[in-house]
């Protein structure tokens, strides 16, 4: 059987890191609550680093990953497109080019 990951709110992670400054100890706190010391430290350390971007929610960044990645796709594939069509468009015009020119050799000849 798999483990389901749990997803705990802003508010709780917040509480734990607040019955951390008031001075219980780490491994206190989470045992009460029953979670890993290494889950709470990093929560303390990413509060520490961005308090204002700490614990921004549930699935947004990779939302936003995920539509950069797809839109970055579209522009490789729209440029080699149209670097396939900027040849295409020289060779089409080449040939349109000998192909006037032997047209007008035969009206000269004649």
């Amino acid at each position: 059987m798999t483990k389901s990951r749990v997803n705990y709110t802003k508010e709780f992670k917040l509480s734990i890191l607040s019955q951390i400054e008031t001075g219980i100890p780490l491994a206190q706190v989470a045992r009460e609550n029953g979670l890993h010391p290494a889950l709470v430290g990093r929560w303390k350390k990413e509060f520490l680093e961005n308090p204002e971007k700490a614990f921004s929610g549930t699935g947004q960044p990779y939302k936003d990953q995920a539509r950069l990645a797809e839109l970055e796709r579209m522009v490789g594939k729209l440029y080699a497109e149209n670097e396939f069509l900027k040849k295409t468009l020289e060779k089409m015009n080449g040939r349109v080019a000998e192909d006037l020119r032997k047209s007008q050799r035969r009206s000269d000849t004649n």
